[in-house]
């Protein structure tokens, strides 16, 4: 089976090649530490030139034909290797993808990888970096998860059926490894450190059979599908929710990294039964008949989230439905000649027809959208 490999990447790469015997080089590792959060148009002059200096001499070391070598000044490659017994080769019908953080040193070490593989064969190779996400806050770092997570959920999930996953956690900042561990153990087959030292062997860790509890928050759906929709509720409807599922903005509560994942796992089961009863929506028995028409799961939970998102919108604005108008993925407008009937999108093929009123929409049709135009 090919393998998919998800390495996350730190900066040793770089700063290993500081020779402190050097004078005036001895400062170079406090400049790029006190820089480490920085994008490159954030950094001075000295800092990138210390990076440019440090990414060339990384280069030439890992044009080494030594493997050990090459393991020795890469923790990222050091695991890569450890995962084909130190034969690259194997892996060049693998897939290989770099999670690096958002900031000059950790993007210019992920580029020096990202070259290696693909000059030794393996061109399947690619840079993920989560907007923002870096050590510089906890916000920072809280939203460059999300964003990670969001991405495994899209891209690396619908791919487990026929691949087998790695998490390759040898590199990285320890913040983002210990993060990266949990979340392995819900994306990953496998995940893999190496202990420190010349010939050390790959520890593998795998999969445990971890599943959410789906009981636990089923009574709470309709609250989880609206924060993951992008609202944030008061305190006091998040009674009976688990709180490590909940994050704090200003006095409201959000989904946390955790929630966003745990809903992300469990929201295919709960949103394609019933049909959940949105704040600001009504439904009439021909839109009820549509949606229990749906047979095909995803549908249903695409239908949901779309509704979801709706709802949150038309509360936000107290019932005005400029604000849905403005959504370009909703694509919300007025039928021509229809009665005062409106519709927005769900996917490019499928519409719900619907009708404003006093800052409720009332849901009329659902479907494909020419059946739907037709009869709205």
């Amino acid at each position: 089976m090919q393998r998919i490999v998800v390495s996350s990447v730190g900066t040793s790469l770089l700063t290993q090649q500081i020779d402190r015997r050097v004078s005036g080089e001895s400062d170079w590792y406090i400049t790029l530490r006190d820089r480490a959060n920085l994008k490159f148009d954030e950094i001075d002059d000295r800092a990138k030139e210390i990076i440019l200096t440090l990414q060339k001499r990384a280069i030439q070391k890992l044009n080494s034909s030594d493997v050990q070598t090459i393991r020795a000044a890469s923790a990222e490659l050091n695991g890569i290797y450890g995962i084909y017994d130190g034969n690259l080769s194997q892996g060049k019908s693998d897939t290989h993808f770099l999670i690096s953080t958002d900031t000059a040193q950790g993007e210019t070490t992920a580029k020096i990888v990202e070259s290696f593989l693909q000059q030794q064969g393996i061109v399947n190779v690619s840079i993920y970096k989560p907007d923002g996400l870096s050590t510089a806050s906890t916000t920072n770092f809280s939203e460059g998860i999300d964003e990670l997570i969001v991405w495994l959920q899209n891209n690396i999930e619908p791919l487990k059926n026929n691949y087998k996953v790695i998490f390759n956690l040898v590199g990285s900042f320890k913040s983002l490894q210990g993060y990266l561990n949990t979340i392995g153990m819900f994306y990953a087959d496998e995940i893999i450190y190496i202990f420190e030292g010349q010939g050390s062997e790959v520890i593998t860790i795998p999969r445990l059979p971890i599943s959410v509890d789906i009981d636990a928050i089923k009574p709470h759906t309709l609250t989880l599908a609206l924060l993951d929709a992008g609202m944030e509720l008061p305190a006091t409807e998040m009674q009976g929710i688990p709180e490590a599922l909940l994050g704090d903005i200003d006095d409201c509560k959000v989904l946390s990294t955790w929630g966003q994942l745990i809903w992300n796992k469990a929201k295919d089961e709960l949103l394609s039964q019933d049909l959940l009863n949105f704040p600001k929506l009504i439904y009439q028995d021909t839109f009820r008949s549509d949606y229990k028409s749906i047979k095909v799961a995803k549908e249903r939970v695409k239908l949901q989230e779309t509704l979801a998102q709706v709802s949150g919108l038309l509360t936000e604005s107290n019932g005005d439905t400029s604000i849905i108008k403005q959504h370009t993925g909703l694509q919300y407008d007025k039928y021509t000649n229809k009665n005062g009937i409106d519709h927005f999108r769900v996917t490019q093929g499928l519409r719900v027809s619907c009708i404003s009123s006093n800052g409720e929409l009332t849901l009329r049709r659902y479907g494909k959208e020419p059946v739907v135009n037709k009869n709205p």
